[in-house]
């Protein structure tokens, strides 16, 4: 039981810290088509609730 919490804790953590990074990284090519622009923007809003909704399930 403790060894699959830890698990959970750590592929949670890991994901957390991938998702912080990827925000600190500036974009490569700003002036992005709309069109890339609102994939980029599902794609966030995407991992933003993707990341609360494993952090409401390890709570």
């Amino acid at each position: 039981m403790f060894q699959e919490d830890l698990s959970e804790y750590v592929a949670h953590l890991q994901l957390h810290m991938a998702l912080q990074a990827r925000n600190l990284v500036p974009s490569l090519n700003p002036s992005l088509h709309s069109l890339e622009d609102s994939r980029q923007q599902l794609l966030h809003e995407t991992q933003a609730n993707f990341e609360k909704l494993i952090s409401r399930q390890t709570a």
